[in-house]
């Protein structure tokens, strides 16, 4: 097994474990992410603990877990392909930089802009392919959000129809009730990609993609800051070349964190672009592109509509992050060990 494949398979193996223990603090996320209407001052009920609460008092644990079927699905095959192609890219610059020091240039090091180009020339692919399962995501996390802000906007209408005398309070009263006992349609993996298609077809799937291109920026300067610190980290203890896990732990945090404060405002919009935009009659919650959606989200809600959520996911990213980068290093060790005996017992 090549040594880009081994670490594929690790980070995909890393990305589910961690995937699996903070998703509910990315469900909460990413309704907190596309709420689109902006709350005025600190209010406690935006806090994650009182919508994990709020979640489960009206959908039960399964409402935190909306979507985790394609999301494990989209973790396996996005991890797996940014570390296949991450590490080929990097393979190919540490060969690159090898081959300047023995022509007198550098030292044989790779670069920080070196590793910032091989982590977005990955991160680019894996977007590219991974757009459709992420979307999807998206969609299933959101769906109770979207679903109950359609029920306040029929009880609008028919309270301002009341209002107006258009409906009798008998008819208000027997459609209200007929509101309120009404329950979400069933809605899985099926239904989230049907409703997709049937709004933009095909291209529907690659909703979000130009900001996820841009976040590219995400995993590079992430792994630039990890590269940097775990290499300047090893070279401080040349006796002893492996770092602990917790150290990998420790760096991991540090460098998803910083990535995630330079970009979160385009995952913001990502995440809007791809929930439902049918929510009511109001053109400015519905997003024709990502600049249509940044030029409302600034004129209708202000500049902290980007930041949405953001201790949220500072708190969700950087554990997962830290927990993907631990179990991987320590697989791709495993890996390295049996290789060796392999070896010696040929």
């Amino acid at each position: 097994m090549s040594s880009a494949l081994a670490n594929g398979l690790a980070g995909a193996g890393g990305g589910i474990i961690a995937q699996i223990i903070t998703y509910p603090l990315q469900t909460v996320n990413t309704r907190q992410q596309t709420e689109r209407v902006a709350r005025q001052g600190c209010d406690s009920r935006g806090s994650a603990l009182f919508q994990i609460l709020q979640v489960v008092r009206s959908e039960g644990l399964s409402g935190l877990y909306s979507g985790l079927k394609p999301s494990l699905l989209g973790t396996a095959v996005s991890q797996g392909v940014y570390y296949y192609f991450y590490q080929l890219f990097k393979n190919r610059a540490e060969a690159i930089a090898s081959a300047n020091k023995k022509r007198g240039r550098g030292d044989g090091s790779v670069g920080m802009l070196s590793w910032l180009v091989v982590a977005a020339l990955a991160g680019s692919l894996n977007v590219l392919l991974t757009n459709p399962i992420w979307c999807l995501v998206t969609r299933m996390q959101t769906h109770t959000q979207a679903e109950r802000k359609i029920v306040e906007a029929k009880r609008e209408t028919l309270l301002k129809e009341a209002s107006q005398n258009v409906l009798s309070a008998i008819s208000l009263e027997v459609q209200l009730a007929e509101l309120d006992s009404s329950k979400p349609h069933p809605y899985g993996t099926f239904q989230a990609a049907w409703e997709v298609y049937n709004e933009s077809g095909v291209r529907g799937f690659w909703k979000g993609v130009i900001p996820a291109l841009i976040m590219v920026s995400n995993p590079s300067i992430q792994f630039m800051i990890y590269e940097s610190l775990s290499k300047r980290l090893r070279t401080k203890r040349a006796a002893k070349k492996n770092i602990t896990a917790f150290e990998v732990f420790v760096i991991g945090a540090i460098a998803k964190l910083g990535a995630t404060v330079c970009t979160y405002p385009l995952l913001v919009v990502k995440s809007r672009l791809q929930a439902k935009q049918e929510i009511s009659g109001n053109v400015s919650l519905r997003y024709s592109g990502t600049v249509d959606a940044i030029i409302k989200m600034i004129r209708y809600e202000g500049f902290r509509s980007f930041y949405q959520g953001m201790r949220t996911k500072i708190v969700q990213s950087v554990f997962a992050a830290s927990v993907l980068f631990m179990v991987k290093e320590e697989l791709v060790k495993v890996y390295a060990i049996m290789s060796n005996k392999s070896m010696v017992n040929i």
